[in-house]
């Protein structure tokens, strides 16, 4: 019985990642996959990036975007500690090598064809391609971080 009155308010809101390098992870997250970013938060040792898709068709202010951040789903939050972004390489864990544990993220497209190809043409990395494996209809690509995000078609786009 997942529903009840007691959490028909709840919603899952967001999923931190920890990330080296803000000035690389920022616009990897704003111009390739084409989320905004919609606050920010610093401190004395580390910084907070929230980030998610505008669904307001450009008509939400950014004190609209600011308020709404906690009465929403789907948001990315992108931490920061201060100091990584001068290590030569990532000091964070994918998940995705031993001893696992974090899978990925996922986005819906319009196309994944034609994401994809976007993707390959904007020199993303990915883990598995369209033609890779028996699942072709699903994607990898990673993030700077290395953390992995699935690609996949919506269904609705269409409808």
């Amino acid at each position: 019985m997942p529903y009840s009155e007691e959490t028909a308010s709840y919603k899952f809101n967001h999923t931190m990642l920890r990330i080296k390098d803000p000035n690389i992870s920022i616009p990897f997250y704003t111009d390739i996959i084409g989320m905004e970013l919609i606050e920010k938060h610093d401190f004395s040792d580390f910084t907070l990036y929230f980030l998610a898709f505008d669904r307001s068709g450009g008509n939400a202010t950014t004190s609209e975007k600011k308020e709404g951040r906690l009465n929403r789903e789907g948001i990315l939050e992108l931490t920061h500690n201060h100091g990584t972004e001068s290590l030569a390489v990532t000091p964070y864990h994918s998940g995705n090598s031993d001893p696992r544990g974090f899978g990925h993220i996922a986005i819906t497209v319009a196309n994944v064809e034609e994401a994809c190809a976007r993707f390959e043409r904007l020199g993303v990395p990915f883990k598995k391609r369209l033609t890779d494996g028996k699942m072709k209809n699903i994607a990898f690509i990673l993030d700077p971080d290395g953390y992995w995000i699935e690609v996949l078609q919506d269904n609705t786009a269409d409808k």
